[in-house]
C-alpha cells in the first residue's frame, strides 16, 4: 500500500497584524494537514481568514506564530531567497485577476517563469506551447492578454502556472470573474489537473464550484469551523 505523504502541515498558526499600538488578530490557531493528491477548496465569509491562510500556505506571507511544514521543509527556518524559489518552483499561482502582462504575447506571458527559473528558450517556448494547447488556447499565443476574453485569460493564466511543473497548485477565485461556462471550463481544467496527481487548493466563496473537491474546509473568525469532504 502506497502511503501519501502530507504536502501541507499546519499547526497553531496565528497571524496578527499590528497597527501602531494595536493588534488585530487574523487567523487565531489553524491546524491543517494536505495530503499529496487533494483539491481542497477554503471558504468562509469576508474577514474568515481565508485569505490570509492562502497566502500563508503560497508563502506570500509569514505567520505569526506556530508550525508550518510544506514539502517538509521547515518555512519558519527558510530564507526570503529559498521562499522565492520556492514559490517559484514548488507552487503554481492562478488568480482572479489573471495577473497577466498585458504588454506582451499570451505564449511571452506563459515563459516568464520559466525565464526566471533558468530554463533555455528553446525549451521555453516548446513547453509553453504544449501548455498552452493543453489548455485549449494554442490558438492565441500571439495575441495580447488584451484581446482576448475573460475565460481565456484564465487559461493562460493556469498554463503560466503550470510552468515549473510545481506540485502544488493555489487557485485564489479562479472562476470569480467568468461567466458559468467558462467556470465550468477552468473547473474541468483544474479536475483534470487534480487527477494527473497534482494537489490543488483553492480559495471560493461559490460552493458549486466544489463539487469536485477532496475537502471543503470552511473558516469562520480565524479559526477552522468545519471539513466536510
Amino acid at each position: 500500500m502506497t502511503v501519501i505523504s502530507k504536502v501541507i502541515e499546519l499547526e497553531d498558526i496565528q497571524k496578527v497584524y499590528r497597527i501602531g499600538d494595536s493588534e488585530f488578530p487574523v487567523l487565531k490557531g489553524i491546524d491543517l494537514q494536505i495530503e499529496e493528491g487533494e483539491f481542497i477548496a477554503l471558504m468562509g465569509p469576508s474577514g474568515s481568514g481565508k485569505s490570509t491562510l492562502m497566502n500563508i500556505v503560497g508563502c506570500l506571507d509569514r505567520p505569526t506564530s506556530g508550525s508550518f511544514l510544506l514539502l517538509d521543509q521547515d518555512i519558519s527556518q527558510t530564507s526570503d531567497d529559498e521562499l522565492a524559489r520556492i514559490r517559484r518552483v514548488e507552487l503554481g499561482f492562478i488568480f482572479q485577476t489573471f495577473n497577466l502582462i498585458g504588454r506582451i504575447s499570451v505564449l511571452k506571458n506563459v515563459e516568464v517563469p520559466m525565464m526566471l527559473s533558468g530554463l533555455p528558450r528553446e525549451n521555453r517556448k516548446d513547453r509553453a506551447l504544449k501548455l498552452l494547447e493543453s489548455v485549449g488556447i494554442a490558438h492565441r499565443i500571439n495575441f495580447s492578454p488584451q484581446n482576448i476574453s475573460g475565460g481565456e485569460r484564465q487559461r493562460v493564466a493556469i498554463a503560466r502556472a503550470l510552468a515549473n511543473d510545481p506540485k502544488i497548485i493555489i487557485a485564489d477565485e479562479p472562476t470569480g470573474n467568468l461567466d458559468l461556462k467558462n467556470s465550468d471550463e477552468v473547473m474541468k481544467i483544474l479536475t483534470n489537473l487534480n487527477r494527473e496527481g497534482r494537489t490543488i487548493i483553492m480559495v471560493t466563496h461559490n460552493p458549486e464550484i466544489t463539487e469536485n473537491c477532496s475537502r471543503v474546509i470552511r473558516l469562520r473568525d480565524g479559526r477552522i469551523l468545519e471539513t466536510a469532504s
